[in-house]
């Protein structure tokens, strides 16, 4: 029978550079600083969390591709080379055939609004070296530019369930050939537009950015990918709880006695209360609420799960975790990891 296995994976949050950083915020649990955004035309700035200005200058910048992109490409880099880690090379030979999924819920939001904000000001202006980077995909053209990947390259675009459904592609394009290895990423970054859009719809929510990558295989690795449910999609009929409900069913009969729960915790504005359907809570041998930490990061925000529910279970926490994700406005979706 064919097996997928995560073998490496790599973040960028507002704790820092790197998994280890990540990973020590959401042991010690205690919410990271919030600073304030400025929003033109309005009095108050908009709370956010933000990443660490790197020190030293990363040396993946000074690549051709990546001198004049945006932060959200940065963040997916640094998150990718770190979950690839030393098969970069094998790729750049081509020995590698390597996929490439890039997730994004806002996406390329800060040079969008610069670019039409200089058309809005004066369309003679407007540069046309910024409206290329406003484009969902350039990210996951970067990635494939800086990787020097020529294999099978998409760019998935919804809420913070996509991550999830990729991870389920990724195993499709690994178990039907297509590819070798298969890095998955979620990114995001801080800007005025997308922070006060969901102050709109959630107003105590606070915006992080970052990314969160995993890298994936056929060949036995550290954590295997067991599952992922179908989609649970929220409509006039169905609201997050029940969505929620419908796909924790699916989970009935694929899970242990020993399993961490990994949860995307937002607002009672923004999903009510999601996590009150079932026994769950009690089940779960633990929980990790990454959001509370780290912030909400849309699209990166389901990245840091995984990344999260990958390290406890490299290091013995349980046996099995469930990445689970109620988004913000179209599905409730779960995947379960395996310690191999």
């Amino acid at each position: 029978m064919s097996r997928v296995f995560l073998h490496g994976w790599g973040a960028v949050s507002p704790a820092g550079w790197g998994v280890e950083a990540l990973h020590q915020a959401l042991l010690e649990g205690t919410p990271l600083p919030v600073h304030p955004l400025v929003r033109p035309g309005r009095a108050q700035p908009l709370p956010v969390r933000r990443v660490p200005a790197f020190s030293p200058r990363p040396a993946f910048l000074a690549h051709p591709r990546l001198r004049r992109t945006s932060p959200i490409t940065h963040f997916a880099v640094a998150a990718a080379i770190e979950a690839l880690g030393s098969d970069a090379a094998r790729v750049a030979t081509g020995e590698l055939r390597l996929g490439i999924i890039f997730c994004a819920f806002a996406g390329c939001v800060s040079y969008s609004r610069r670019f039409y904000d200089e058309t809005l000001r004066d369309p003679a202006t407007a540069s046309p070296l910024v409206f290329p980077e406003t484009v969902f995909n350039a990210p996951a053209s970067h990635l494939a530019a800086y990787f020097g990947s020529t294999a099978v390259n998409y760019t998935l675009v919804g809420d913070q369930g996509e991550f999830v459904k990729a991870l389920a592609l990724a195993a499709d394009w690994l178990l039907t050939r297509r590819v070798n290895g298969c890095l998955v990423v979620g990114s995001e970054e801080s800007d005025w537009l997308s922070a006060d859009a969901l102050r709109l719809v959630a107003p105590s929510i606070i915006t992080a950015e970052g990314a969160g990558a995993v890298y994936l295989r056929s060949d036995p690795g550290p954590v295997e990918l067991v599952a992922v449910t179908e989609p649970q999609l929220f409509t006039q009929n169905r609201g997050p709880r029940e969505a929620l409900r419908q796909t924790r069913a699916q989970l009935d009969g694929v899970l242990g006695a020993d399993f961490l729960l990994v949860t995307s915790e937002h607002d009672s504005q923004l999903v009510p209360d999601p996590l009150a359907t079932s026994d769950w809570l009690h089940r779960a041998k633990q929980r990790i609420t990454p959001a509370p930490v780290l912030g909400e990061g849309l699209g990166a925000g389901s990245a840091w799960q995984a990344v999260a529910a990958s390290v406890a279970l490299r290091d013995g926490e349980a046996a099995e975790a469930v990445i689970e994700v109620v988004g913000s406005n179209e599905q409730a979706v779960a995947a379960v990891l395996r310690r191999a």
